[in-house]
C-alpha cells in the first residue's frame, strides 16, 4: 500500500485505542498482506482509503477502481474462526455468500469483494418489492441455506465456530450468570428463578428432531447484500455459532417488525419454517420450536457481545489495545429470557 494514501478512520462510539490497528507494526503487516492479495487478483490501491475501528472488528475499505471497493477485515480471536467459515460457505452454498479474495485463517484476516447495495438501502429506497414480504424472501433463502448446511456441523464446527448445543444451554447459562458483573440483584434472582423452566424450553427444543446447525447470530439488514431482484448474498459471520438454527429468527424478525410493525411477525415466523416442513412435523411443532428458539437466542447475542479484541498494555511499538469488556450489553441479552416472545 502507499504510505501516503489518504485514509479516514472512524471509531464510532469508541473513541480510544480498541483495536490493533493503532500498533504499527501491526498495521503495516496487515496492509502488507491486504497490498498481496489484491495484487494476485490484478488490483491495486486507488484513491482513498477508509477504516473502521470497532472493538470486535478491524474494517478497511479499499478503492481499486472499475470493478468497485474491496474490503479488507480483522477479526478478534474470538471470531478469528469468520475468514475460514467465510470460505468453506463459498464453496459450499455458491452465490449465497460473498467468496472472499484470500483468507488468512490463522489470523483471522479476509479480503471481500463488494457485494452490492446493503438489503436495508433497499428497503429504505423503497426499491425492495413488497417490503415485508422482501423479509419473508430473504428468511426463506436463509433458511434454505441454514438447512443444506446440517450435513456440514462437524465441519463448520472444525472451523472453530463456537459451539452451543441445545441441550447444553443451561450449563451455559450458569457460567454466563457467574461471569457477568452488571446484573443487578433482582434480574439475578429472577433468572436464577428461570432456571428449571429455561433447562426445559431446551430438552423440548432439542428433542424436536431439528439438528444444531450453524446460526448467523445477528442477521439485520445491514448483513445482507441485494444485489439484484429476489437476489440475497449473506455476509459478516463473526457472531455465529454453532446452535439450534431456529434461533437465528429473533434478530431479523425484530428488524423487520420495528421497520413494518409487530403485525408481520406470522408471516416472518411462517416464510423462515417453510424450508424446514417435511419430515413429517407439523406447522405446529415448527411454530412451537419456532417460540422455544427465539427466547433462547438471547444466548448467542450474549456469547457474541465477549468476542472483542482482548485488553493489553500498549505495547514496544508505541500502540496498545483496550476494549470495552461488554459486560452492560451481556446483562441486557440476558434479561431478554425473562421476556415473553410475541409469537
Amino acid at each position: 500500500m502507499q504510505p501516503d494514501a489518504r485514509e479516514t478512520v472512524d471509531r464510532g462510539d469508541f473513541p480510544g485505542p480498541v483495536t490493533p490497528w493503532d500498533r504499527p507494526g501491526w498495521r503495516a503487516e496487515a496492509l502488507d498482506w491486504a497490498a498481496d492479495a489484491l495484487a494476485a487478483h490484478g488490483l491495486g490501491e486507488h484513491g482513498p482509503r477508509e477504516v473502521r475501528l470497532r472493538p470486535w472488528s478491524v474494517l478497511v475499505r479499499f478503492s481499486v477502481g472499475g470493478g468497485g471497493p474491496v474490503w479488507f477485515k480483522a477479526n478478534p480471536p474470538a471470531s478469528a474462526f469468520e475468514a475460514g467459515l467465510t470460505r468453506a460457505l463459498a464453496d459450499w452454498s455458491p452465490g449465497s455468500t460473498l467468496r472472499p479474495l484470500a483468507v488468512d485463517p490463522a489470523r483471522g484476516w479476509a479480503l471481500l469483494p463488494d457485494g452490492g447495495p446493503l438489503f436495508g438501502t433497499v428497503l429504505d429506497d423503497d426499491r425492495a418489492d413488497g417490503g415485508p414480504r422482501a423479509w419473508e424472501a430473504v428468511l426463506g433463502r436463509y433458511a434454505a441455506l441454514q438447512r443444506s448446511l446440517l450435513p456440514r456441523t462437524p465441519e463448520i464446527e472444525a472451523l472453530g465456530v463456537p459451539g452451543a448445543p441445545t441441550a447444553a444451554l443451561p450449563g451455559i447459562l450458569d457460567r454466563m450468570l457467574g461471569e457477568n458483573t452488571a446484573l443487578d440483584d433482582t434480574d439475578r434472582r429472577a433468572l436464577h428463578a428461570l432456571r428449571p423452566r429455561f433447562a426445559g424450553w431446551c430438552a423440548e427444543l432439542a428433542a424436536a428432531g431439528i439438528g444444531d446447525t450453524l446460526d448467523h447470530s445477528d442477521l439485520h439488514e445491514a448483513q445482507v447484500f441485494a444485489p439484484g431482484p429476489g437476489r440475497f448474498t449473506f455476509f459478516d459471520w463473526g457472531d455465529a455459532s454453532v446452535t439450534h438454527p431456529f434461533c437465528s429468527l429473533l434478530v431479523p424478525a425484530r428488524a423487520a417488525a420495528r421497520r413494518y410493525g409487530p403485525e408481520v411477525l406470522p408471516r416472518l415466523r411462517d416464510a423462515y419454517l417453510e424450508p424446514w416442513t417435511g419430515d413429517g412435523r407439523t406447522p405446529g411443532e415448527l411454530r412451537r420450536a419456532a417460540r422455544l428458539a427465539w427466547r433462547l437466542a438471547a444466548i448467542g447475542r450474549v456469547s457474541a457481545w465477549g468476542r472483542f479484541f482482548p485488553v493489553a498494555a500498549p505495547d514496544a511499538d508505541g500502540g496498545g489495545e483496550t476494549g470495552d469488556a461488554g459486560d452492560a450489553d451481556r446483562a441486557r441479552w440476558l434479561r431478554e429470557l425473562l421476556t415473553r416472545p410475541p409469537l
